[in-house]
């Protein structure tokens, strides 16, 4: 098992999708960074040398914000949002899409899971009909 920036890594695994592990890094940077430092695309995490996997290392840290350091900036990105009061920071504070996306029928993911108000849905009608038959016997 490698640990790179903190990230156990699988050994079994190929360089490149061990890579996206890393948060910051996704697969065109993966393959950008093997194809800079000459190493075989097939290779997997356990064949990689000590140097390698420092050369990985500097490379990443020299080249690209990954794990805390983007965490941290993109945190802020949204406190700096919600602190002036756009649009954008409000849709992320009450926890809805932020890019426009339609929430009538979709975003569940934003929204957490359907909650009816008003009426009744299909089970809670069916519970309520056999509650009524049960209390008239």
């Amino acid at each position: 098992m490698a640990r790179l920036f903190g990230i156990v890594i699988p050994d079994d695994k190929k360089v490149d999708y061990g890579l996206t592990r890393i948060y910051g890094i996704g697969w065109t940077r993966a393959r950008k960074i093997i194809e800079d430092l000459k190493i075989d695309k097939n290779a997997r995490i356990k064949d990689l040398t000590e140097e390698q996997q420092k050369n990985i290392i500097n490379v990443v840290e020299k080249t690209y914000k990954v794990e805390g350091d983007l965490r941290e900036e993109v945190n802020e990105s949204i406190k700096r949002l919600r602190e002036i009061g756009s649009y954008r920071g409000m849709r992320h504070a009450v926890g809805l899409p932020a890019r426009g996306q339609r929430t009538k029928s979709n975003s569940r993911t934003r929204k957490g899971k359907k909650k009816t108000v008003g009426s009744l849905t299909k089970e809670a009608w069916a519970k309520l009909e056999t509650a009524q038959n049960s209390a008239k016997k």
